[in-house]
């Protein structure tokens, strides 16, 4: 680690990461300007996430003439409040840290975060949404696909509870099925939709979920990677690496095919689960449920490098002794907890990175202890500086394993979202990190924080589910390069069996 001076004057004064935050929209705003009679559709999407941490309904309107998305509304619930099962219903599954899950309970807390969400902005559910997506990280504690099964369908039941039609979960089958204010702005009738969200295809020849357990999340997070990243000057278009610092780890590598990308690795097991961990040791959080967001403020811990610098290294070092990353082993079927087939991905040309506590979590126990040295020796402050430089390690080590496979090129772009990759002076960490590395040739260039960013990748997954795109504006495609629209169109047709001229 650097000199502790020259670590806070670079924080406070040097090269800035680039980090794209939401822009939020009133819905008055939505009605467009009268005085200029300009009429602009937005296209209003729930996303709706039951995380092992937090249960979140993020409401997001995309101006369908520039592409960007802003946000409407924000309602965010500890999933450790879930009711408690009742005598009559069957525990399916729990969360990372043991909250016991119902369907019904589930269903439950989706519909009441559905209903909240849309009555702080006063909208109608029924009449003003246009589409929903439904996700969940909790499937990494899951121990069978049919366990992840019932529980997305609990969660298309608490959208169903909530009163959102089924027709707006589902992808539109043709031009019938969009809606008028919309019709101008789809190509359904040249390409349908794929599967391909954000411009990358699903793992070929599998569901995903018998690859990774979160392999949807980790799609989401790529999309809304791209989609944030127009907010922040970054093209943050194929060949990409997208990485979600959740409570789990997930997210996906691609190449740089047109018009539609592949994914060629995935990401899996703990990630935010990690300071959860540590900051359990403090004593000031639950032992079993506590969260590194009970204590959290976003603040930049950077003055106090000055007085514990060398104390920051040493825990950071004692905690990275704990922490496992590399290509998952062909001989397990669960890695950082997370359900996975390393075979059947090895099959299909698909690399499965992990990042593990000891086995299947098995240490985490050592990482409360070094918590409690923390913050009994120096305090919160120390500790969450400690984090801080956890989190740009762990960043470090899963790029270096990426380059040293040869997974990624000096072209391929990198994006982080998640609560432990982008709050405090992680940014900053992770961008010295990535420079140290001496692989990029302009990595502030390539390098991009978002925000909300499995809620971005919600709204731009229901516009590919309606074919609905911004040409000038494009997420697809490859950096640098311009819209890829014509190749896709070309593509559909040969996938018809119909000549291309």
């Amino acid at each position: 680690m650097e000199n502790p001076i020259k670590f806070v004057l670079g924080c406070m004064f040097g090269k800035k990461p680039r980090i794209a935050q939401s822009q939020f929209i009133q819905p008055a705003e939505l009605k467009g300007d009268l005085k200029m009679a300009e009429f602009i559709p937005y296209f209003i999407v729930a996303s709706i996430e039951v995380g092992n941490t937090t249960t979140k309904c993020i409401l997001t309107a995309t101006n369908m003439k520039d592409g960007r998305t802003r946000i409407l509304n924000k309602t965010v619930k500890m999933t450790r409040d879930v009711r408690k099962p009742k005598p009559n219903e069957r525990i399916f599954g729990s969360t990372l840290s043991g909250v016991s899950l119902t369907k019904e309970s589930i269903s439950e807390l989706v519909r009441d975060t559905l209903i909240e969400a849309h009555n702080a902005v006063n909208l109608d559910i029924t009449t003003d949404l246009d589409f929903a997506v439904r996700s969940t990280g909790v499937v990494a504690g899951f121990s069978s696909p049919h366990e992840v099964g019932e529980f997305i369908k609990a969660l298309a039941d608490g959208c169903l509870l909530a009163g959102i039609p089924p027709k707006k979960m589902v992808p539109a089958m043709s031009i019938d099925n969009i809606p008028v204010k919309f019709k101008n702005n789809t190509l359904i009738d040249k390409v349908i939709f794929t599967g391909a969200v954000g411009g990358v295809l699903p793992p070929v020849g599998s569901t995903g979920v018998e690859i990774v357990a979160n392999e949807m999340e980790g799609e989401l997070a790529t999309a809304g990677i791209k989609e944030g990243a127009k907010w922040s000057g970054v093209d943050f278009r194929n060949p990409v690496f997208s990485m979600d610092f959740g409570t789990t780890l997930k997210g996906r590598i691609t190449n740089d095919e047109i018009p539609y990308a592949r994914t060629i690795a995935n990401l899996c097991g703990y990630a935010g689960a990690i300071p959860d961990a540590v900051i359990k040791g403090t004593g000031l959080v639950d032992k079993r449920y506590g969260a590194a967001l009970d204590l959290f403020k976003d603040n930049k811990e950077r003055m106090i490098w000055l007085s514990k610098g060398s104390k920051i290294k040493k825990y950071a070092d004692e905690i990275h002794d704990l922490i496992k990353i590399e290509i998952v082993p062909d001989n397990v079927d669960r890695y950082g907890s997370v359900p996975v087939d390393p075979a059947a991905a090895k099959d299909i040309g698909v690399i499965l990175i992990g990042c593990d506590v000891g086995i299947n979590g098995s240490m985490m126990s050592g990482l409360t202890d070094i918590g409690a040295e923390i913050y009994t020796k120096d305090g919160l402050r120390t500790m969450f500086a400690t984090l801080d430089l956890v989190s740009a390690r762990m960043v470090e080590r899963i790029v270096k394993l990426a380059i040293n496979n040869k997974l990624i090129s000096e072209n391929t772009s990198i994006g982080l979202t998640g609560r432990a990759a982008i709050t405090g002076c992680k940014p900053y960490l992770i961008l010295k990190s990535i420079e140290k590395l001496d692989f990029f040739k302009e990595p502030v260039e390539q390098l991009v924080f978002v925000d909300d960013g499995l809620a971005r990748g919600a709204a731009v997954m229901a516009r590919c589910m309606n074919s609905m795109g911004v040409p000038k504006n494009p997420i697809g495609g490859v950096r640098g390069g311009g819209c890829v629209l014509k190749q896709r169109i070309e593509y559909y047709e040969r996938s018809k069996g119909r000549k291309v001229s």
